[in-house]
């Protein structure tokens, strides 16, 4: 493939050989192991001719903001949705919230963002249609809207799971004592209520964190974002296999990560959580 239709058997050995696909399978996969856990590397690009590692960490920072502003919309939102919900249980505002996040759900990712592209960057101009602009408020400018269109898929579920926990809560005899000692509502809600009820919230995104890195992949192809997405469409067309397992295995390590984190954070949350010293 590389070669060309009409490439000669001395050319296809010698490209076999640089390869190192005349070596035995065991080799190949010793070696592969060794220049990862060595270098952080998994081959030379087919395509680029460059280091995977160089090619993913040039790519890399894009998609790592747009992930961290995935989070932060998801997060804000759902916790204001769900406060909203759970303080009018039963309410208008309540089966509206629980009603209306929930319909992209039923929407594939990609659908969205043409869909958000259409409204708010080519009828209302408020975003760019897409790229990645210059200087960190450009870069967020510009990240904005990729950034809504994940969080979107995300915030139905945690929405519905803090919204359950908060009830739950609420109507816990705690919550009761601290109305009737007389400490204010807002005080009860954000320092308690909150604090207890975002725990099973916090696990379900690190649950669904690799969902919503491939939702960020795909979502770069959409708005033409240079990160790792682009990289592993076009290393997928390409068949760039070496480029093609960096990207898997980093993104791997990051969900390895993301978890530990979550679980770092459920501690601080709920410390029962921690276990015996």
């Amino acid at each position: 493939m590389i070669l060309g239709e009409y490439a000669t058997a001395e050319a296809i050995e010698s490209m076999r050989h640089r390869l190192g696909l005349d070596r035995s399978l065991w080799e190949q996969f010793i070696g592969f192991v060794h220049n990862f856990f060595t270098h952080g590397d998994t081959g030379v690009s087919i395509v680029f001719e460059t280091s995977s590692r160089e090619l993913i960490a040039e790519r890399a920072p894009v998609t790592l903001l747009l992930i961290a502003m995935t989070c932060l919309f998801a997060i804000i939102v759902s916790l204001v949705l769900a406060t909203l919900a759970a303080t009018h249980k039963d309410g208008l505002l309540d089966h509206m919230i629980r009603i209306l996040p929930a319909v992209t759900l039923g929407m594939p990712i990609f659908w969205v963002g043409l869909l958000l592209i259409l409204v708010f960057s080519v009828r209302l101009r408020w975003f760019p249609v897409g790229g990645v602009g210059e200087g960190w408020l450009g870069i967020l400018y510009s990240l904005a809207l990729p950034a809504i269109t994940v969080g979107l898929s995300q915030i139905p579920s945690l929405v519905r799971s803090l919204r359950a926990q908060m009830l739950e809560v609420l109507e816990s005899d705690f919550v009761v004592t601290l109305k009737a000692a007389g400490i204010p509502g807002r005080v009860i809600l954000v320092k308690h209520v909150l604090r207890n009820s975002a725990l099973p919230a916090l696990m379900l995104l690190g649950v669904n964190i690799a969902y919503l890195m491939g939702g960020t992949l795909v979502i770069e192809q959409v708005f033409g974002l240079k990160g790792i997405g682009s990289l592993l469409f076009s290393a997928i067309s390409n068949r760039d296999f070496p480029v093609i397992q960096g990207i898997a295995l980093y993104c791997a390590i990051s969900v390895v990560i993301i978890g530990f984190v979550i679980e770092v954070a459920s501690g601080y949350l709920d410390p029962r959580t921690k276990g015996e010293q």
